[in-house]
């Protein structure tokens, strides 16, 4: 790997390497990454996805996405439309949004893979458990940013990257689909960069707000 896949910084360093995979860490903007030549196929990471069993009845699925939908309810309401991205096989979000009277679209590049849906603007986005498996890190981005209006939220849910001596017991890096792991110090750069207000609103939770 010459460049990071989120900031094109030729200043990566070695960070890890356990039995399965190495990691590198880039200096600007702090993203850890697992090297191009260690990535599934499509065909194999769809595989991995078709075991999950997620369904918009289970309790505890929902108890778990609300950690993202609770802190994002302060700044949404029934007038706005929002996008799940990265729904996959049993969009849930959406659902609990309905029951509030708000609107979302579900786009899932597996399972809802609706390309129209990119190339109109959304008042919030919900991003659980996504970001973490997207290759090129700098075109998601990209991406969210052309769908995101004008005073738009963002919330990402994904557990982060901490010092190398956590990330060697961290069993987050041992789905072979997560293969880029962002830290505080990496949404703090992507904030900076893209002139979002940043917010830590859990453990695993932030919101990013584009500016009016």
């Amino acid at each position: 790997m010459k460049y990071c896949p989120l900031c094109d910084s030729q200043q990566l360093d070695n960070f890890h390497q356990d039995k399965f995979r190495r990691y590198v860490r880039c200096r600007q903007c702090d993203l850890v990454s697992v090297p191009d030549d260690y990535l599934l196929s499509a065909e194999q990471e769809k595989a991995i996805y078709d075991q999950h069993q997620n369904d918009a009845a289970d309790l505890g699925y929902r108890r778990f996405l609300s950690r993202a939908w609770q802190p994002l309810l302060a700044y949404i309401d029934g007038s706005m439309q929002g996008l799940d991205f990265g729904c996959g096989p049993g969009p849930t979000i959406s659902e609990m949004a309905k029951e509030q009277g708000i609107n979302m679209s579900n786009y899932d590049l597996y399972y809802f893979n609706e390309p129209q849906l990119l190339t109109r603007r959304y008042d919030f986005i919900t991003m659980t458990e996504v970001i973490e498996h997207v290759a090129d890190a700098k075109q998601l981005i990209a991406q969210l940013d052309s769908v995101m209006a004008s005073g738009s939220v963002i919330a990402i849910m994904t557990k982060r990257a901490k010092d190398e001596a956590a990330f060697a017991g961290w069993h987050y890096k041992n789905d072979l689909t997560h293969i880029r792991f962002y830290s505080d110090n990496t949404f703090k750069w992507l904030a900076e960069k893209r002139g979002w207000r940043l917010e830590f609103a859990d453990k695993d939770v932030v919101l990013m707000f584009k500016p009016s």
